[in-house]
């Protein structure tokens, strides 16, 4: 459990120096841009990688036991949080609409994982994701976040859309082989 725990810090630390910006500006000014973001993305990257292994490492602790219902939820979220963390990466419309179409995507991942998991380990992961992006979101807005005002063409709604569909599709098959879990999908 330490090893997810030191994981996580590591990389909400990093991820939330905007959310300071006195200390964000001095650290970027004295490493420069280039130095400055290698630094950020390998905290980043380290901390998700030593949160991966906690997570694997960890020791199932039941702390509630998540109902067909809750888990039936889980599929029926991750499929938007897929679509929108595509369509914040495309000329999409999604910006017109909300700042943080990633952020809105992990919160989703997080509450979906949420709910179809019960124990401890779970819901320190997951639960620290669902937490951390409402905070993201506000510092973001403080900070001046606005939201798209021109209309894009439909074609990069119809990729982004099309490519979280992919995106699902291919974690619902890998999940098993990557977590060692398969995708809690609805029984027909």
């Amino acid at each position: 459990m330490t090893l997810l725990i030191l994981g996580l810090v590591l990389f909400f630390a990093v991820h939330l120096l905007p959310s300071v910006p006195p200390l964000y500006r001095t650290l970027h000014d004295r490493l420069g841009e280039m130095p400055f973001q290698g630094v950020y993305s390998v905290i980043a990257l380290g901390g998700l990688v030593l949160a991966g292994v906690g997570m694997a490492q960890a020791p199932v602790v039941p702390v509630w036991e998540p109902s067909e219902l809750t888990k039936s939820l889980a599929p029926g979220l991750m499929l938007p949080a897929f679509m929108l963390l595509v369509l914040a990466y495309v000329p999409s419309n999604v910006h017109r609409f909300t700042r943080h179409p990633m952020l809105w995507g992990v919160f989703l991942w997080g509450l979906a994982h949420l709910l179809g998991n019960g124990d401890l380990a779970s819901m320190i992961l997951f639960g620290s994701f669902a937490v951390y992006c409402p905070v993201a979101m506000i510092s973001a807005n403080l900070r001046g976040a606005q939201k798209a005002s021109g209309y894009k063409s439909m074609l990069g709604d119809l990729a982004g859309a099309g490519g979280g569909i992919a995106l699902y599709a291919l974690f619902v098959f890998l999940h098993p082989y990557l977590f060692g879990v398969p995708a809690l999908l609805p029984k027909a």
